[in-house]
């Protein structure tokens, strides 16, 4: 392990070693210092060299001391102490080494210095995250398990509740800073934004402020809340914004996205968008200055001479094949199978009120694949349709998606009679109606490019439904137990950063392992500790474990880690 030194006027200092992969040798970087000038104003010295040469040499004992066996004495005929903790969870460590590299410890001093309050911020914070992440629960949870973890938290737990108010009211410029940093850790690819709405529920029957009834997407009878969230390309999200329940999600998105172009100063994007926020006035404002949109289009919706357009089985290509083909003639092939078809129509419009064109092109697409898909869903929901009918009770039509939307219910006879007991069949008008949208999907455009590049764009918005699967299930957000909105808009800060760095970890490892694998390792990471002599991994190691430590520059699976050793650790987590 030695110090490398660039060669430029200010030059930047690395921690390198040498490391044999494949019978082959050569050096990786496992830390970067910064520049020269960095060095001298983070660590207030005017010496880098000299600073470099003593921090090196520290981490040269760090490691000389790993390196020797240990005596543990233990008596068997002692009762450990009462009270006091042996385990603590480590995998938090490798989520601190990005939350210091995203500069949140910093952004908490600036709201520091602008509030008159005593309590640590950034230790609150951290733990929040950590707590949404590793072990979700409730504030009143979170502070007791964060104790759990090796650095033991310094504040109380009235102090979160008090901090909870802070961060709501600087939530925007942690969103702007965040995007800033996340910049030097990441590559953000912003030319396209994804943005998506859903909700959360509260257990309480009382609506109040942003807790509101409203379409619920978990058919529950309780007060929502919604949340908007831009997403990037590479998937990491960008910014989110927190409406009423019973506010149309359509409305969400002008705001977040004005928020967007004045604190991240961007301006030049494609948003991409479900049907259901594909209002009209929300083309219209993506239509103008660099701006522009795809979005998901019903073919239901759409007037009869598009629609009958749409399902016309004639005039249809595929990318690469300079030829029209008649999808009502295609074969059921391998070939066929995996092709995607499309045709596009160019609807002219005009915006008054901005006095410039407004062209939309809409594309529509037809695959074999996804028609064999949707008619295997509805012959299951048909299925249990046909079950139901044997439940009377239990057959009444409920949602769009529901299998008890295939059940007519008669109520009259033949003579027009109220009959004594109204009659459920299978309603084969409703099942061919549906049938005959199979394979097709559609999407509106104000961009000239290809239909294949965007489908392939339209198609990559399942990351953003990922994201919140992520912070419903794994982070546990839902239900929502605080009841003041700012509070409320806290919690689902914390709920964002913890998911912009999950995120940013996963892209670490190459998304080579799932949400599920990557979250319930971090919880089992866990080390006991020893008395004095250090800390002994609880857990297993793992391709994945190796692979995390392999990314972070450190290794927490020793056969045991010495106090020194872990604080060194703990310090390099801190950039320190």
């Amino acid at each position: 392990m030695r110090i490398m030194k660039g060669r430029s006027s200010n030059p930047t200092y690395h921690v390198i070693q040498d490391v044999k992969r494949n019978g082959k040798r050569s050096t990786e970087i496992i830390e970067n210092l910064g520049s020269a000038s960095e060095i001298c104003k983070k660590y207030n010295v005017k010496d880098a060299d000299a600073w470099a040469a003593e921090y090196i040499k520290k981490r040269r004992e760090e490691e000389t001391s790993k390196d020797h066996k240990v005596m543990i004495p233990f008596n068997a005929s002692v009762i450990i102490p009462q009270d006091k903790r042996l385990g603590f969870n480590a995998g938090y460590l490798f989520l601190q080494q990005i939350y210091y590299k995203l500069g949140l410890p910093t952004i908490c001093s600036k709201i520091k210095k602008e509030n008159a309050f005593e309590y640590n911020l950034d230790s609150i914070l951290s733990r929040l995250v950590y707590g949404r992440i590793l072990f979700p629960s409730s504030k009143l949870s979170c502070y007791e398990q964060s104790q759990e973890l090796l650095e033991q938290p310094d504040f109380e737990l009235h102090q979160v509740y008090r901090a909870l108010s802070v961060l709501a009211d600087n939530s925007d410029m942690i969103q702007a800073e965040l995007y800033k940093r996340s910049k030097k850790l990441v590559k953000r690819s912003t030319g396209i934004l994804f943005y998506d709405c859903t909700n959360y529920f509260f257990e309480i029957e009382k609506e109040a402020g942003l807790k509101q009834y409203g379409p619920s997407k978990e058919h529950r009878p309780n007060p929502i809340v919604q949340m908007g969230l831009f997403m990037d390309k590479s998937g990491i999200p960008l910014a989110f914004c927190i409406n009423p329940g019973n506010q149309n999600e359509q409305l969400s998105l002008k705001p977040l996205e004005q928020q967007i172009m004045r604190d991240f100063e961007l301006s030049k994007f494609v948003i991409c968008t479900d049907a259901g926020l594909s209002s009209d006035a929300n083309r219209r404002f993506n239509n103008y200055g660099e701006r522009s949109f795809i979005t998901t289009q019903s073919i239901k919706k759409l007037k009869k001479e598009l629609k009958e357009w749409c399902l016309d089985p004639t005039g249809w290509e595929t990318e690469g094949i300079k030829k029209k083909y008649d999808i009502s003639q295609l074969e059921e092939d391998s070939e066929n199978i995996n092709r995607i078809f499309y045709k596009q129509k160019l609807i002219e419009g005009y915006d008054e009120e901005r006095d410039i064109a407004f062209d939309q092109t809409l594309i529509v697409t037809y695959s074999l694949k996804y028609k064999l898909y949707q008619q295997s869903v509805r012959n299951r929901q048909i299925e249990r349709a046909k079950k139901l009918i044997s439940k009377p009770s239990s057959a009444d039509k409920r949602s769009q998606s529901d299998a008890k939307r295939f059940i007519k219910k008669t109520p009259f006879t033949d003579d027009g009679v109220i009959a004594d007991k109204a009659m459920y069949e299978i309603d084969e008008t409703v099942i061919a109606e549906e049938a005959q949208y199979d394979g097709f999907y559609a999407v509106c455009t104000n961009l000239d490019d290809s239909p294949a590049e965007i489908a392939k764009i339209n198609h990559d918005r399942w990351e953003i439904e990922e994201s919140f699967r992520i912070m419903k299930s794994e982070f546990e957000a839902r239900p929502v137990y605080l009841r003041r909105d700012d509070r409320i808009e806290a919690h689902f800060l914390t709920c964002f950063i913890a998911l912009l760095i999950y995120r940013i970890f996963e892209k670490q490892l190459d998304e080579k392992f799932t949400c599920e694998d990557i979250i319930r390792t971090l919880r089992k990471m866990n080390m006991r500790q020893v008395d004095k002599h250090g800390y002994i991994p609880d857990y297993t190691r793992t391709e994945l474990t190796d692979l995390i430590h392999e990314k972070a520059g450190f290794r927490t699976d020793y056969e045991i880690i010495g106090p020194k050793a872990m604080a060194g650790i703990i310090r390099r987590t801190k950039g320190l």
